[in-house]
């Protein structure tokens, strides 16, 4: 492995992981929970700047647009009630993902997930018949709290149920529906956004992938780890041989589930208490800081507020529409390149490759902004060159799409052992929302005042993130979910946390060869 550390080879033990046509129907099902995500990040920022919607819920916003001439381009759309139309969701997220530990491991992934679409379903009725501040805030609430729950559930049931050699791929479907989920939003705000109701239909719309969620869940079957987990051994043979096939000897693998579980099950402590001890430090450390990367890249705010900042860089309304859904093909189109070359090339390769592409992009931005508009932003921007900013925000969504976007969601999902694997997760997702919580909030403002320097701040921390895992996350491509411990003691950091541990294991998984 680069950057200090040292290769891992996969461990023994690795069972029939044929891509069978189950695997793949119920892996779409779940990933499918990221079309929610997707379509609220799209829809959000198109639907604020619809001249219908800004009238009914922020007339203020029009005044300043249209009546003051003095307010520089990057001063237009700051406004707290605005951002907090956006971030309500995300703070609501937050509460519910750490809830959705404990849901998730008592009643099942599939559970979990079916429970996060009904949520989202009525949150996106209230934002869709929405008649005052009030409504829309609580619908984004409940959109909140479905999108913990999937969340939570999906890219743990993706890393569940794939096929180790493959894992990495499926785990990247989450992401790819979630790039459909923003695409789709941009074409239905671009079509509706002339009309007076437009509004209404872009957000009441989210209810069909949220519905689409729900049906799905009822025709796949939970994850044969959560079953073993719950102690329904029968369940999990039966979903074993319908994922690995029914000519699949699946019985090594029960057994090795079952011996986790039961390891899982002999710790007297609470999950949260043992996820704080010094052997997991290093997955601790990878659940606070990979998702809070991911939004330090500065990804969602330009999903959120890119039809904003084109507006704000001289294009026309509906020209800026158009432009956000370019940028989400691109995104998309970067997802499906990551899935075809993650489990050959690893992660290591496309984070960095991904934050190379992503920090050249901010630092060009930065640069062409500050010397076509100046340095407080009064000076306007030809087409020409509001053209070249679409081209770079594309760069740098490509970056994204094929690095930090899919793989912040597999690495958490993949490193935690089975007895903290919904806690991990847990803490995983809600630092994702507690991040971009405080960025909606705060991005328009940081925009108003940082100008074309917010780029720079995004590039900086793009810098940082992309030394930190050039030194310091091992690969884990092609490492069973269970034998996942074995990366940390070969690692040049990370072993003196754990060495004592992998050996400690090692012998635990002995005994228990010995007594089967």
């Amino acid at each position: 492995m680069a950057g200090g550390g040292f290769a891992v080879e996969a461990p023994g033990g690795s069972f029939d992981g044929r891509v069978t046509l189950s695997v793949i129907i119920t892996c779409c099902v779940a990933a499918s929970c990221g079309l929610i995500f997707g379509y609220d990040v799209g829809v959000s920022g198109g639907v604020t700047t619809m001249i219908p919607f800004l009238e009914k819920f922020f007339p203020s916003i029009l005044r300043k647009e249209a009546g003051d001439a003095h307010v520089n381009m990057y001063c237009v759309y700051d406004s707290q009630v605005l951002t907090l139309f956006t971030s309500s969701l995300y703070l609501a997220g937050l509460i519910s993902s750490l809830v959705a530990s404990r849901v998730t491991a008592a009643i099942g992934r599939r559970l979990t997930m079916m429970l996060g679409g009904a949520t989202f379903v009525v949150g996106g009725a209230l934002n869709g018949g929405a008649e005052n501040i009030s409504m829309l805030i609580i619908g984004r609430i409940l959109l909140g709290f479905g999108v913990g729950f999937t969340n939570q559930a999906a890219p743990l049931y993706l890393s569940e149920i794939a096929p180790p050699k493959y894992r990495g791929a499926f785990n990247a479907g989450f992401q790819f529906f979630l790039g459909i989920g923003v695409v789709m939003a941009g074409c239905i705000n671009y079509g509706t956004a002339n009309h007076t109701w437009g509004w209404r239909v872009s957000l009441g719309i989210a209810v069909v992938p949220a519905a689409v969620i729900v049906i799905g869940s009822f025709l796949i079957t939970d994850t044969p780890n959560s079953l073993v987990q719950r102690g329904k051994i029968e369940q999990a043979r039966k979903a074993l041989r319908q994922v690995r096939g029914s000519d699949a000897d699946v019985e090594p693998e029960l057994k090795e589930l079952i011996r986790w579980s039961e390891v899982a099950k002999s710790e007297e402590k609470e999950p949260f208490m043992i996820i704080f001890e010094k052997k997991y430090r290093p997955h601790l450390v990878m659940a606070f800081l990979i998702p809070s990367f991911q939004q330090l890249t500065g990804i969602n705010i330009v999903a959120f507020y890119s039809p904003n900042l084109f507006q704000s860089v001289g294009f026309g309304h509906s020209a800026s529409l158009l432009s956000a859904i370019i940028l989400g093909v691109v995104n998309l189109s970067s997802v499906l390149f990551s899935t075809g070359i993650v489990d050959r090339f690893g992660r290591r390769v496309l984070f960095i490759a991904g934050g190379l592409l992503m920090f050249f992009c901010q630092i060009a931005l930065a640069a062409l902004l500050a010397a076509v508009t100046g340095v407080h932003g009064t000076k306007g921007i030809s087409k020409g060159y509001a053209v070249i900013v679409v081209v770079l925000m594309c760069l740098y969504s490509g970056g994204f799409g094929f690095s930090w976007g899919p793989l912040a969601f597999l690495i958490p999902s993949e490193i935690f052992p089975l007895k903290i694997r919904t806690t991990g997760q847990s803490i995983s997702i809600s630092m994702g929302f507690l991040i971009t919580a405080i960025l909606s909030q705060t991005f328009l403002s940081m925009l108003c005042h940082f100008k074309f320097a917010v780029f720079l701040f995004y590039g900086g921390w793009i810098a940082i993130m992309t030394l930190f895992i050039f030194f310091f996350l091992p690969e884990t491509k092609l490492i069973p979910l269970e034998s996942m411990y074995t990366i940390w003691g070969k690692h040049w950091f990370w072993r003196r946390y754990v060495v004592n541990q992998e050996s400690h294991q090692q012998n635990n998984n002995n005994a228990n060869n010995d007594n089967i």
